[in-house]
């Protein structure tokens, strides 16, 4: 499982003309789920995203975890993490398929749900337009082959 996560001020889901969901202060993350990802991963990549300290404390140093920064989770999920770029169009044989990426993206917002955060979400699947005001910028890659 790979997460592009990005600190922001403020984040966005649109679809067709509609906010679907929106966050202040936390994380914009963009999730890919691969083919071989099982829960394991989806419960790793969670507790990576909820414990990561790159919130600043009084000192100005990143070492402040989400919930006690006050951080909300939007989680949006994005196949393309997965595309394979040798020829110059992109191949996405190693994101996988709905009928196992859903359950998995799903499990990753209720494992944070469950350590209390407050989570919006894109749509799985839909045309979306994402909005972020980005802060610092500090923008983080995860992968449960690399934590």
């Amino acid at each position: 499982m790979r997460a592009v996560v990005t600190r922001v001020n403020s984040a966005s889901v649109t679809i067709d003309g509609t906010v679907k969901g929106s966050i202040g202060k936390g994380f914009l993350v963009l999730l890919g789920v691969h083919v071989e990802d099982t829960e394991a991963e989806a419960k790793r990549i969670a507790d990576k995203l909820c414990g990561l300290r790159v919130f600043e404390d009084e000192a100005g140093k990143m070492n402040v975890n989400p919930m006690d920064a006050g951080a909300e989770l939007l989680i949006v999920s994005q196949f393309t993490l997965y595309a394979d770029c040798k020829s110059r169009r992109p191949g996405f044989v190693k994101a996988a398929r709905p009928d196992t990426a859903i359950p998995l993206y799903e499990l990753v917002i209720q494992e944070c749900r469950n350590r209390g955060f407050h989570v919006e979400t894109g749509e799985f699947g839909a045309y979306m337009q994402v909005a972020s005001e980005n802060d610092g910028p500090v923008t983080i890659l995860l992968d449960t082959k690399e934590l």
